[in-house]
């Protein structure tokens, strides 16, 4: 698989989307999406970004096609992932950050929908809804940014918490999936952001 450390910042995320895109939809974006996803001006910009990535070997481009975007190669996964276990996180109110690394971890890359950076082990029972539970060990991949309706672990005024994120004015919202817990609204006075988006997860006997 080609290294992206030849890319632009621009360009790199671009072509992480696409990845994301055709990971979670089977399908991947149309220039459309790729103007409105990076707040491009018109489809023409994203085009010449795409063209750059077709130009350097990362994708191929099938011509007149709406959603035309393929991946040069398959997304190819090593056949063992070695993930760091890092601490924990509340699924439930948000706890204080419990930071190093506890153990690592030789996973089946299927375990996950994409690869994760590292895991966290789950406390509290907020996001059963989901099918997460207490004690599992919850993939994440690293990244500062997500879209409406993705889980994320979120760190809000010092302390981590995973929850699904909705957007909205002003600000954000995190969504438990336990009817016994309230949502946490997230205005512009909150320290918040977003550490990573949840990738899948494990559950040991």
């Amino acid at each position: 698989m080609y290294s992206m450390d030849n890319l632009t910042p621009k360009r790199r995320a671009i072509l992480e989307f696409i990845r994301e895109r055709i990971a979670d939809h089977g399908q991947p974006p149309s220039l459309a999406d790729i103007a409105s996803r990076f707040g491009f001006a018109s489809r023409s910009v994203a085009r010449k970004h795409i063209t750059a990535l077709c130009q350097a070997g990362y994708i191929d481009v099938t011509p007149n096609q709406a959603r035309g975007i393929r991946l040069a190669e398959p997304l190819r996964r090593p056949e063992i992932l070695e993930i760091p276990v890092l601490g924990q996180v509340a699924a439930g109110a948000p706890i204080g950050p419990d930071l190093g690394i506890h153990e690592q971890l030789l996973l089946d890359p299927s375990l996950f929908r994409r690869t994760p950076d590292y895991l966290l082990k789950v406390r509290g029972d907020s996001m059963i809804d989901d099918g997460i539970f207490d004690g599992d060990l919850v993939g994440i991949r690293q990244q500062g940014e997500a879209r409406d309706g993705q889980i994320v672990v979120a760190r809000l005024d010092g302390e981590v918490t995973i929850k699904r994120l909705q957007r909205q004015p002003g600000g954000y919202r995190l969504l438990p999936r336990n009817p016994a817990y309230a949502p946490i609204d997230v205005g512009p006075e909150r320290d918040f952001f977003i550490e990573g988006v949840f990738c899948g997860l494990l559950r040991r006997d």
